[in-house]
């Protein structure tokens, strides 16, 4: 008997068990990680944006005291590969229904052609310490021959334009199509028409603890083993792997304590693959940590769109067709191919009932850093073009921007709703449920009511305030597969042993899968021993990215317990005399439905299972108390979201101070409360950030100008007050729990929402507001551009 209905530790917050070792001190994170006789490793990044690598000096760098290697580009080149690129496979049911092109380049560990951004690695050196390493780095001398550098995407795909990777011929690396009903010729139909430009600019994860790996090599069995400050251990080892040709099974990737991730630690990057190398090479383990200089200008980007839309709409706000045609600064390599792009055009039309649309999207090569997922993952960026063009509407005919969204809005009683177009998985889209509407009452309450901040705006204009309300929505395909595995087990003990093929860096799993556990088995969570980002715990897993672990994760430990909980019960039953189908978890072990004291201990169990003598294990039944099962998700869950901002702005200085700021969301079966408030506010801020402080910028030269946090500004306490939160719940019915996705969704609305609050603070002026950042100068500028 299993019923899930039955919970006890799933929905309350709990404290997460992570935190007693992390807030004392007994964390271990890769920079505290030491093994003896410890090499360290620096590299030798490129000055230009552009060039071709003529040679590489490395003969004073060897010779400092301390140096044990120094290797470069073009030799490297003749020993290994490039990173391989199966991080870019597509789904063959997406690529039958799409009509694509990528031609995407591997990037080499080491540069030895070309350099192709500032920051791109062309040497490395090891040495006894940091120290000596990094100094003697200095002393490598690039013979670099400087080439012309695109910076602009419109630019790079421009007839003449220089190109990136000369064997292409071009810096359009990649693109694709998609429609449904007839766009063009129901926009030449439509009573109201608009067309406008949105820019979302680029900025990136900065997570409080950088990249690092380490690596160390068994010479008796030739084998590696990396520690890696990564998202996905499994991607890791398999790249290595194919990389070092070696057998996966002599690669073993562990990601220790993360201090953060949000998507720039998703995917295998050089570094990544050089460490163990030069490991092997050496025979001695060898430590890399990146700074924060070279995470600015080394590690991956992301946003960095601009979409051209065109909208039709009818007399009372109602979208008729929308098409948009956008075009994404991929930098000079685009390390997971069609992932993030298609994400923009699968979420373009958010909550909304559109019946002809039609998008385009092309990715260009540029001379900047590599593009990647960052929290998000290119849905704030279709959520700031389609939010944008909402409020543009209804400006347009006079309405209340909440109306326009409210008369568009699909209604809960049409759940599920076919969208009419593929997600990246090659499925169709069909969002499994949920209340957009009371989400947009519910958030507009939280900030007292529309028509009670309209009569407040007008005070305030009159006293030469100038205050504005703005909304944000977005619905977010959430535990996308392929796959997630989980190995359940029950040890002598009796507890319950989890390893699984999460990768954690601050979200809580240890807590959260500790509860699903306890639920699952009728334990507490005390019981539970949760193991992850090992690949030696577990033989193949896929990893921690896309807001997808809680949902695939607690549907491999579903798969799994439920084929071990049948054995289980098949030696229970055997011991206490009965029909396994007269059994029940309780008590944290096994008893008789209906009769009291009748039961047995789950370390019983497992000590009846044991090989050998027998007992008490039935006849057919083998021998050990462990499963593993793969969970391969049907396709994604659909969370959704409504953010409701007001914002005050200074007209003299241009400053933007958030006032109040709501969010009503729905994740479907919340399994921890605090967890999940944890994560849509900790994204919010993000968000915030992202909408008015944080950017990287280029000069005229390609040279990066944010290459510390003195540049990059990131938000702090003082620029976001207290959310209210406001909690919906539609639980999907495409996973066990009825769990959907929670970890990105926070950063996807508030670029939007702020934007749309800070015209329609300045809504007399006529001024819009359609690419980010909303920094102050922009601000003023806009104002002194619309006075008499």
């Amino acid at each position: 008997m299993n019923d899930r209905t039955k919970t006890v530790f799933i929905g309350r917050p709990l404290r997460r068990r992570e935190d007693w070792r992390l807030l004392t001190g007994r964390g271990c994170f890769i920079a505290d990680f030491e093994l003896p006789r410890m090499l360290h490793a620096a590299f030798v990044r490129s000055p230009l944006p552009h060039a071709r690598v003529k040679a590489v000096d490395l003969s004073q760098a060897a010779a400092v005291p301390g140096v044990v290697y120094a290797l470069g580009g073009p030799e490297l080149a003749e020993l290994l590969p490039p990173v391989p690129d199966t991080q870019l496979a597509l789904p063959r049911k997406w690529t039958a229904l799409v009509q694509h092109k990528f031609i995407n380049p591997q990037q080499p560990l080491l540069a030895h052609d070309k350099v192709r951004h500032v920051g791109e690695a062309v040497a490395v050196i090891v040495a006894e310490s940091r120290h000596a390493a990094e100094d003697a780095a200095q002393l490598v001398r690039l013979d670099l021959e400087p080439l012309p550098a695109v910076l602009d995407p419109e630019a790079a795909l421009a007839p003449g334009a220089v190109v990136v990777h000369d064997r292409f011929g071009t810096n359009l690396i990649g693109g694709f199509s998609i429609a449904k009903g007839d766009a063009a010729r129901t926009l030449a139909g439509a009573p109201h028409r608009l067309k406008r430009r949105f820019r979302h600019h680029r900025y990136a994860a900065m997570p409080m603890e950088c990249r690092g790996v380490v690596a160390a090599h068994d010479s008796r069995a030739d084998a590696v083993t990396i520690w890696s400050s990564t998202q996905v251990v499994h991607w890791v080892r398999r790249e290595a792997a194919a990389v070092l040709q070696m057998p996966e099974a002599r690669i073993r990737c562990v990601a220790l304590d993360v201090g953060g991730g949000f998507g720039v630690k998703g995917h295998v990057y050089p570094e990544d693959l050089l460490i163990p190398f030069l490991a092997r090479r050496l025979g001695r383990p060898v430590q890399w940590i990146e700074d924060r200089r070279e995470h600015l200008i080394c590690s991956c980007h992301s946003r960095d769109q601009i979409h051209d839309v065109e909208v039709g709409f009818d007399d009372h706000g109602r979208i008729l067709a929308l098409r948009d045609s956008f075009l994404v600064d991929c930098g000079a390599w685009n390390p997971i191919g069609a992932g993030v792009v298609y994400n923009t055009a699968a979420h373009l039309p958010g909550p909304y009932k559109i019946d002809a649309l039609a998008i385009e999207a092309r990715i260009a090569a540029t001379n900047k850093t590599p593009n990647a997922p960052y929290r998000g993952a290119g849905r704030p960026e279709a959520a700031f073009a389609m939010e944008r063009i909402i409020d543009l509407v209804a400006g347009e005919i006079g309405l209340e921007p909440a109306e326009v969204r409210l008369r568009n809005m699909i209604r809960d009683d049409e759940m599920p709703y076919a969208m009419g177009m593929p997600y990246r998985d090659g499925q169709p889209i069909v969002y499994d449920g949920g209340d957009y509407p009371a989400a947009l009452e519910k958030a507009l309450d939280a900030v007292g009511g529309l028509s009670a901040f309209r009569e407040r705006q007008r005070a305030a204009r009159e006293d030469g305030r100038l205050i504005g309300l703005g909304l944000g929505c977005y619905v977010e395909g959430t535990g996308v597969g392929p796959f997630e595995s989980a190995l359940v087990r029950i040890d002598p003990s009796g507890k319950i042993s989890v390893s699984a093929g999460g990768c954690p860096q601050g979200q809580g799993m240890e807590t959260i899968f500790a509860q699903i556990v306890a639920d699952a088995w009728g334990v507490h969570p005390d019981d539970v021993v949760i193991s992850l980002a090992d690949t030696a715990a577990i033989a193949i897993g896929f990893g921690t990215i896309a807001s997808r672990t809680t949902v695939t994760m607690s549907g491999a430990i579903a798969g799994a317990s439920d084929k071990l909980r049948a054995k289980v019960f098949a030696i229970a039953a055997n011991i206490l005399e009965c029909a396994p189908s007269d059994l029940e978890l309780r008590n944290g072990g096994v008893g008789i439905v209906g009769v009291p004291g009748a039961e047995i201990t789950l370390a019983k169990v497992a000590q009846a299972a044991r090989p050998g003598w027998d007992h008490g294990r039935p006849v057919g039944v083998d021998a050990g108390l462990e499963e593993t099962f793969y969970f391969e998700p049907p396709t994604v869950t659909w969370s959704y979201a409504v953010h409701a901002v007001v914002v005050e702005v200074d007209p003299q200085t241009g400053s933007v101070r958030i006032e109040n700021y709501a969010i009503a969301h729905d994740c479907g079966v919340v399994v921890n409360p605090m967890l999940v408030e944890g994560q849509i506010v900790g994204g919010a801020v993000q968000g915030v950030g992202g909408a008015l402080l944080e950017a990287i910028d280029y000069s005229a030269e390609g040279q990066p100008l944010s290459t510390s946090l003195m540049e990059y500004m990131l938000p702090n306490a003082r620029e976001m007050p207290r959310v209210t939160l406001i909690h919906q719940h539609s639980p999907s019915p495409l996973n066990p729990f009825g769990v959907k996705g929670v970890g990105e969704g926070g950063p996807i609305a508030p670029p939007a929402a702020i934007a749309n609050a800070v015209a329609d603070a300045l809504r007399p002026l006529k001024v819009e507001f359609n690419k980010t950042p909303i920094a102050p100068h922009h601000i003023v500028a806009a104002l002194d551009a619309a006075a008499p």
